[in-house]
């Protein structure tokens, strides 16, 4: 470790703990109402109150608080494992609690806590916190990104930023002290996904910053003020002096010395804690612990064959089959078909500017028809942005960021634009649906605002609901408009459509077939490259995603399936009094759950409605 750098963050974490309140108060947690157990709101008062000492970005606008807007959380590996025995704890106090007067509420709450918390403390002894940096996700990654999701309003929002800023060595330091944990215990990620983060670290420390600080994505809110403001002088001081150096810092350390450690291998079982830890990360995402990564597998190898069958029916509704008529196989047919929509500029912008406005019109096109497939809007607004170009060469075609009504910021697509030439506008519309409505906006929007609710139950999202929900979205463009194929009247765009449920289908195959069959990164991409028209760069990119997130990648599809199963069990159960707008409603109503929960708390509405 660097002397010299260590020396630099204690003295920082001494100064800032020095400078800090010597106490926060606590008006912020919300009182028990009368009609819910005071014991459980207790102790969920004082589990929130644990993840806002660690996540006070994440959770104070959830709380409607700002006392602690000056802080980032401690990282540090004593705080970790600190946590991990607090909330084993709380799970032990709620396991022994008499639930003989629980309402209903209190009773979904404490079992979601306890799933929750159970699968809090398996993941716990896999340690994934020692490898925090991959080139998605890490402090190279979020905190340069900061200034667009904290509340930016007052002249105490800035000082409050700009204490922040001074935290920022303290945060990086105690990743970088993680990894070298890691190292030591063998605990490394593979290479490949490590690589990219040395460029995206270099990119923070660029000269041209040390030069000019107004240049670094930190100082962005600081243009709002006139430079020569002392907030902003201060920033600039801060960028200089102490972001800049720990950013070098990262690189150098990453470069140096974390990637010659790290594995050449990719699967997750072929790491340190071997199958066991993918095993649970399924769990974990779908949801779903009947199913291991063998069962997985072979429903994604079945979905895959579904829907390909659907995109060849597809490609014969195409100009393009009119002109294309004589193929040796359908195999040979799909390829020439892919090919072309890979390689043709009829489906593709050339201006950055275009890709961003053509997602603002199909939000516009989606809006007025969420009337008819939903009783329930949400509240807050929603837009659509560019993905920072920091990230954006080695990231997704786009992600959700949510807002918050209680600090007056809007929920955000954030699109990415660069490399125009992977970015098909045939896909264009499948993706809107799942990333802004009635996807992860619409759902995400929807639970922030259940109201009699403890503010805990809005941090829970389980991906096997929130991605497969997503994904469900993209299907409900079917039942959009009067066109035929609702949304997807354009054939090319029914096969986007399709495309993209098939990239989460090759999902199950790929991400199983990499950490726990042997799969090498080539096989994945070939198989990608096999059954969909997605560009190289596309399949190249989310290959990386999965080796460097094992398991996430499976619970959207996963997911999508349970819902459509629990959907046509209850159109069954109630026929003709079947309404799609109060079941859509009722499988958002209470936020996210796990699936089996979900299933249970439909089939009881389901009997609630029958009896009506």
């Amino acid at each position: 470790m660097n002397h010299d750098s260590t020396i630099r963050r204690v003295l920082a974490l001494i100064l800032l703990t020095i400078l800090a309140p010597l106490a926060l108060g606590q008006d912020y947690l919300p009182e028990c109402p009368p009609d819910r157990d005071p014991a459980l709101w207790d102790l969920m008062n004082r589990a929130i109150d644990i993840m806002y000492e660690n996540d006070p970005m994440g959770i104070g606008p959830l709380l409607g608080d700002e006392s602690r807007n000056d802080q980032l959380g401690n990282n540090s590996a004593s705080a970790i494992e600190q946590n991990t025995q607090r909330f084993a704890e709380l799970l032990g106090e709620l396991k022994s609690i008499d639930r003989s007067g629980f309402t209903d509420r209190d009773h979904l709450s404490a079992d979601l806590l306890i799933y929750q918390w159970e699968q809090g403390q398996r993941l716990a002894q896999f340690k994934q916190w020692q490898m925090p940096v991959t080139s998605i996700g890490g402090p190279q990654v979020w905190l340069p990104q900061m200034g667009d999701s904290v509340p930016l309003i007052t002249r105490e929002h800035y000082a409050d930023y700009l204490t922040r800023l001074k935290r920022v060595p303290i945060v990086v330091g105690d990743h970088i002290d993680n990894m070298r944990l890691g190292i030591a215990e063998n605990r490394v990620p593979p290479r490949v996904v490590v690589e990219p983060a040395v460029d995206q670290a270099m990119a923070q420390a660029n000269p041209d910053f040390r030069e000019d600080p107004t240049q670094s994505p930190f100082y962005a809110p600081f243009n709002n003020l006139d430079h020569n403001d002392p907030l902003a002088i201060e920033a600039r001081e801060i960028i200089t002096n102490r972001i800049i150096p720990v950013y070098l810092e990262l690189a150098v350390f990453l470069n140096n010395e974390y990637l010659p450690a790290c594995r050449d291998t990719i699967g997750a079982a072929q790491g340190v804690d071997g199958i066991d830890s993918y095993s649970a990360l399924i769990t974990s995402h779908t949801t779903l612990p009947q199913y291991d990564a063998n069962a997985v597998h072979q429903i994604g190898l079945d979905e895959v064959k579904r829907i390909k069958s659907e995109m060849m029916d597809v490609i014969e509704q195409t100009d393009w089959a009119g002109n294309n008529t004589f193929w040796a196989s359908a195999d040979a047919k799909f390829q020439a078909f892919t090919e072309y929509l890979r390689t043709d500029p009829r489906f593709y912008y050339t201006n950055p500017d275009d890709l961003l406005n053509g997602y603002k019109v199909m939000c516009k096109d989606i809006d007025p028809e969420l009337i008819t497939l939903f009783g329930h809007l949400p509240r807050l607004p929603y837009g659509v942005r560019p993905l920072p170009g920091l990230t954006a060469e080695s990231a997704p075609t786009a992600y959700y960021y949510p807002g918050s009504l209680s600090s007056a910021r809007a929920g955000y697509f954030v699109a990415n634009l660069t490399k125009l030439d992977q970015r098909p506008t045939y896909e264009m519309m499948a993706l809107t649906l799942h990333e802004a409505v009635p996807g992860h906006h619409f759902q995400i929007a929807i639970a922030q605002e259940i109201e009699n609710q403890h503010p805990i139950r809005k941090t829970m999202g389980f991906t096997g609901f929130v991605e497969g929900w997503a994904l469900y979205a993209e299907k409900l463009g079917l039942e959009m408009g009067d066109e035929e194929n609702g949304l997807y009247s354009d054939p090319y765009s029914n096969f986007g459509r399709l495309n993209f449920e098939m990239w989460r289908a090759m999902r199950l195959v790929v991400d199983t077939g990499m950490h726990a069959k042997g799969w090498t990164r080539d096989q994945g991409v070939q198989f990608m490259q096999n059954n969909s028209a997605l560009s190289l760069h596309n399949i190249e990119a989310e290959i990386d995603r999965y080796i460097g997130w094992p398991g996430q990648a499976t619970g959207y599809k996963m997911g999508e399936i349970e819902i459509i199963k629990l959907r046509r069990s209850i159109e069954d159960q109630l026929g003709d009094d079947f309404d799609l707008r109060a079941f859509h409603d009722e499988l958002l109503a209470d936020g996210a759950l796990p699936l089996p929960v979900l299933v249970q708390k439909i089939n009881r509405w389901a009997d609630t409605q029958r009896h009506e």
